[in-house]
């Protein structure tokens, strides 16, 4: 990277003033979205000319996303870099450092892995970056571990920097690969998405250490973007097989306030699904070249329909979500109505008829995709984790649009079950799919099960998850609360300090409590402007009966209540104690009766979390469990098991399965009746983390 002198970054523009020093140099002020506060500009062409506030900084210091904050810095982003190198023994080989090294004629040999596999690289990066930003703020965090992460970031942005073209462009395969075939497939190439992740990246570094090697990298990338996409004569008139530049681009102009990015994201969601369809033209264009023999469908990648008129939820849930973020982040800047009522319908297609209950999204293997309202099957279930991160990304966005905390009940939804499911407990598994039953003996001899993994795996060939997940964990921080106006809102309980910029000036406060074990949460003002303001906490749609104290005074819930937020509006002062209890009974679930695979079936639920059955702490033959009629649920946290874990058990019966005899099909009254059997649940996201077996969500109501 470029030399650094302790005041000032030295680039190829200007130098910055810098605000705070770390052994890269500066650090600038970020927001919940990316947003950079750029002290002060010398070169107009360089600095942005509109900078955006700086809402909201949450630096998570303790509990349960302190302690996978602490994995992802210490064995997760480790972890994927020697995965990312190639050093990980019987692991699928990633070659996505390498390539960048062929690319920048660093190395010899031959490009490898998947079209899009510099993504991979993009997306550890960008969880890098956010690490090392947290780790500059955190005096906890080893030195010797951060100077490591800055140190590998470093030599791989240099790499990168390598790579890119004389013109801007930048993407291994086609550097290396088919330099003659640029921009001639984007249904399938995923050059966009790619630049997309690579833009992302490069701004999480400029944020986690003010180096502006890899954010110029990626500005020079998007504007050679812009130079092949308009409406211009002479421009390709095309938008992304896989949607990503879009957000990316819309994060970018938060980043510097350069209005031609968030021109270029509109113009891609603009585009999208007009007549005559692009990929239409392009397939049938002699530059084509085709990546994969899979058919031309336009709602897989939702190019169906301009964006404003899709009201269903189709195609690539991925894609899908990825598209929805870009949207709602449009109306967010420009207030498009139009545009925001596209995302509220999509939202309702989304998680009111073909969400699984642990917030997976996406039911079938066939093209990792969404199918019809209320087909969500248990044991073929798709439920990509990227989905279940693009639908938290999502969520967040249309809490922000609506000030509504219906939306972030989703994302704790995904979050806590369907997010982090992918990862083992040890940091060094993956699931990328996430079904909601398995039985191992079926799925190592039955072919429709073969997406079904009872063992997470460590690398894969199509490697999108791992890093997805990393780059999420690091930067939770942005998610758990959001600003406007006069009012801050908690989203998510993450014990920490909560920075905030409102309107009167600075509001900051610290949230505790032993969240999602335990319903008490506290919020104590450390900082607050000298008039009033209103600090919003969401109040989740699965608490029955929450209370709320303000220095000890008990709140009228109903009196506050706005749209799933406690507004509580005063002239705060340092000390000022918000006590929030939210009950958690254990709460049993039933699916709408058009869910067949569920149907006649319950699951269990104590606050966030999903809770499931696994036959290390029960039985094979976990399909014929029923819970009693009337349920004595007992909870207990058991700090030896999975970590840590609540546990739930509760009376049910079962079916002695070694009593049958081998009548395969019998009266109604064989077999004998039911056992009496004790019933142990543990949280969805920790199964598999022990010896193999069954597993299974939804169990038969008694």
């Amino acid at each position: 990277m470029r030399s650094k002198t302790r005041g000032a970054i030295q680039c190829e523009h200007r130098d910055l003033p810098i605000s705070v020093v770390n052994n890269f140099g500066t650090i600038l002020k970020g927001d919940s979205c990316g947003m950079i506060r750029l002290e002060s500009a010398t070169t107009e062409e360089s600095m942005p000319r509109t900078p955006q506030p700086h809402h909201t900084r949450v630096l998570i210091t303790s509990g349960f996303w302190r302690a996978y904050q602490t994995l992802n810095h210490e064995r997760v982003i480790p972890y994927q870099w020697r995965a990312l190198n190639d050093e990980i023994p019987d692991a699928p080989k990633s070659h996505s450092v390498e390539n960048f090294r062929i690319a920048a004629a660093m190395s010899q040999g031959d490009y490898d892995g998947m079209v899009f596999q510099d993504s991979d690289l993009a997306k550890w990066i960008e969880a890098a970056g956010y690490a090392i930003e947290n780790a500059r703020d955190d005096s906890e965090f080893p030195a010797a571990a951060r100077q490591t992460l800055e140190q590998r970031v470093r030599h791989v942005v240099d790499v990168i920097a390598a790579a890119q073209q004389p013109d801007g462009y930048l993407n291994t395969y086609f550097t290396v690969k088919r330099p003659d075939a640029r921009w001639s497939n984007l249904r399938q190439a995923h050059e966009l998405y790619v630049a997309g992740h690579m833009i992302e990246a490069g701004i999480a570094v400029f944020r986690g250490t003010g180096d502006r090697t890899l954010l110029d990298v990626v500005i020079r990338l998007a504007d050679h973007i812009a130079t092949v996409f308009g409406t211009e004569p002479g421009k390709k008139r095309g938008y992304p097989g896989h949607q990503e530049i879009e957000l990316a681009l819309i994060k970018l102009y938060r980043t510097t306030g350069e209005t031609r990015f968030l021109d270029l994201a509109r113009y891609f969601i603009d585009e999208r699904g007009r007549t005559p369809y692009y990929f239409d033209a392009e397939a049938t264009s002699p530059d084509f070249v085709r990546i994969w023999n899979s058919p031309l469908v336009h709602d897989y990648q939702q190019s169906h329909l301009p964006v404003r008129e899709q009201v269903d939820a189709v195609g690539h849930s991925v894609r899908a979500m990825y598209q929805y973020v870009a949207m709602a982040n449009l109306a967010i800047e420009t207030g498009d109505a139009a545009l925001a009522q596209a995302c509220r319908a999509l939202w309702e297609s989304t998680t009111g008829r073909r969400m699984y209950v642990t917030g997976g999204i996406g039911s079938t293997s066939a093209g990792e995709q969404f199918t019809i309202d209320y087909d969500l099957p248990n044991d073929t279930a798709y439920a990509e984790t990227c989905a279940a991160i693009g639908l938290f990304f999502f969520a967040h966005r249309m809490a922000v649009l609506d000030s509504d905390a219906r939306y972030a009940d989703v994302a704790e939804r995904a979050l806590y079950n369907g997010v982090i499911s992918g990862l083992s407990l040890d940091g060094e598994r993956y699931f990328y799919v996430n079904p909601l039953a398995v039985d191992p003996r079926v799925c190592d001899t039955n072919g429709t099960y073969a997406h079904v993994k009872y063992r997470r795996q460590p690398w894969y060939g199509c490697a999108c998850c791992p890093p997805n997940i990393a780059r999420l964990l690091a930067s939770l921080g942005d998610y758990a609360a959001h600003a406007t106006g006069t009012t801050l809102y908690l989203d998510h309980f993450m014990n920490g300090t909560v920075s905030a910029t409102l309107e009167p000036g600075p509001l900051e406060v610290e949230v505790g409590g032993d969240y999602p074990w335990d319903g008490a949460v506290t919020v104590t003002v450390s900082d607050a402007p000298a008039s009033d303001t209103t600090i919003a906490i969401r109040l989740p749609g699965w608490c029955d009966g929450p209370t709320i104290t303000v220095n000890d005074e008990p709140v009228k819930v109903a009196a506050v209540l706005q749209r799933g937020y406690a507004t509580l509006t005063r002239r705060w002062r340092a000390g000022d104690r918000i006590a929030v209890d939210l009950p958690m009974p254990v709460r049993t679930i039933s699916a709408d009766p058009r869910v067949k695979s569920s149907f006649g079936r319950i699951a269990v639920q104590r606050g966030p979390l999903v809770y499931c059955l696994e036959e290390a702490d029960n039985r094979t033959g976990l399909h014929t469990v029923a819970l009693a009629s009337v349920p004595d649920f007992q909870v207990a946290h058991r700090d030896d098991l999975l970590g840590g874990v609540t546990v739930i058990t509760s009376a049910g019966t079962t079916v002695a399965l070694q009593a049958c005899d081998d009548t395969l099909y019998r009266a109604p009254a064989y077999p004998p009746g039911r056992t009496d059997a004790t019933l142990t649940f543990i949280p969805y996201y920790a199964w598999a983390n022990r010896e193999p077996g069954e597993m299974v969500v939804w169990v038969l109501a008694g």
